[in-house]
């Protein structure tokens, strides 16, 4: 998830773009700030190898208040979600989540989401920033004639990311919630540090923790207050330098980069995703290229050295050749594992595991090895 790569502003307050309920606490810590689909979001606060590091192997709190909440409520609430999305809303059990994607008509990516279910007739879509009036356009085009309520309520809420091996600890001494008891991909409505709060076990790094949810107006005071009840383990603020590349190790697509209206869901390896039991939006062009060979594949790529192939970079199939095979979408020396790493698009027949291509680094040509994602795992 999380859509449009961040530019980097090397001032650490600027007056333009949006700004979250964080925007006052970001710059009290000293925050560098870049765009992030027009948002002002901290890039860093420290360093980004250290705010990295930290997620990895403590924890690290995120603003990531920027993403679009829908809520959908009423008694064809599911039957308009399976009719608007590649999977199944109508089989998600209370209390869970899934990962899904809204296509257009074509089988192109409008945005990848996650479709959160309360209960029967209550659920809640998480959308890319950067997409929320797409989306928006898209799901109130489809809700027509259902019975059931659409509404964006993004304004009103800010979004919390506590990730890393200690955050279910840290976060727990704010909550009677059973932190422990929630699997992955489930949510929990409940209080975190006396407000109503929604607890959702997801996130965007390939750590463990919890996405946030709460009233706009109480976020500062949830962000402090876990700053200093994690101090001993090591909590920091970690901003989108390092989640970037904590996605990238743990092989998460950004829209924009990986995503988007030119790639469908087979291209980028969510077939598994795409339910064609099912009718939906997009269901017909998706069930035609379901039949058809991929042209293009998003597969793993490790380098040698120290140089990393960034995003647009091309792809060879030799030292020596001319003809591009394919382009980076995401490239960067993974601060885990100590070696070049990136996703790629490539033609469909060199994505096989073990295949060797040659990116163009600044005119140089380095050698990269197609491998499967994810770079990196979690230990359990």
């Amino acid at each position: 998830m999380e859509g449009n790569s961040p530019t980097i502003l090397e001032n650490s307050v600027n007056d333009s773009g949006l700004k979250t309920p964080l925007y006052e606490e970001h710059v009290a810590l000293g925050a560098a700030f870049t765009d992030f689909g027009g948002w002002q979001m901290p890039v860093r606060y420290s360093s980004d190898l250290a705010e990295h590091a930290a997620v990895r192997s403590a924890a690290g709190i995120f603003d990531i208040s920027h993403m679009a909440e829908f809520f959908i409520t009423g008694a064809e609430a599911a039957a308009f979600l399976d009719q608007a999305l590649v999977g199944v809303a109508s089989e998600i059990s209370d209390g869970r989540a899934k990962y899904s994607l809204i296509v257009n008509s074509d089988g192109g990516i409008i945005d990848d989401l996650i479709v959160y279910r309360f209960e029967a007739d209550r659920f809640l879509i998480i959308a890319n920033a950067g997409n929320r009036a797409a989306v928006s356009t898209a799901l109130r085009e489809r809700v027509a004639g259902f019975e059931c309520e659409l509404l964006d309520r993004s304004d009103e809420f800010a979004l919390l990311a506590i990730q890393g091996p200690r955050a279910v600890e840290i976060l727990q001494r704010l909550t009677s919630a059973p932190l422990d008891s929630l699997k992955y991909y489930s949510i929990f409505e409940g209080e975190v540090n006396g407000v109503h709060a929604y607890l959702a076990r997801t996130g965007y790094t390939g750590e463990d923790g919890f996405e946030i949810l709460l009233a706009a107006e109480n976020a500062s005071a949830l962000w402090r207050e876990l700053l200093s009840v994690g101090e001993p383990e090591g909590i920091i603020p970690a901003g989108y330098a390092c989640r970037d590349t904590l996605r990238l190790e743990a092989g998460m697509p950004l829209y924009g980069n990986e995503l988007g209206l030119d790639t469908t869901p087979f291209d980028a390896g969510f077939a598994r995703v795409v339910r064609l039991d099912h009718e939906f939006v997009g269901a017909p062009a998706l069930k035609t290229l379901a039949d058809q060979p991929l042209n293009k594949k998003l597969v793993g790529l490790v380098g040698e050295g120290r140089r990393a192939a960034r995003a647009h970079y091309e792809l060879f199939d030799s030292e020596s050749a001319t003809s591009p095979v394919g382009e980076i979408t995401t490239g960067a020396l993974s601060p885990t594992l100590g070696y070049p790493i990136a996703m790629a698009y490539v033609q469909a027949h060199l994505a096989e595991p073990g295949t060797s291509l040659w990116a163009d680094v600044r005119g140089s040509r380095q050698p990269m090895t197609v491998v499967s994602l994810p770079f990196y795992k979690r230990a359990k």
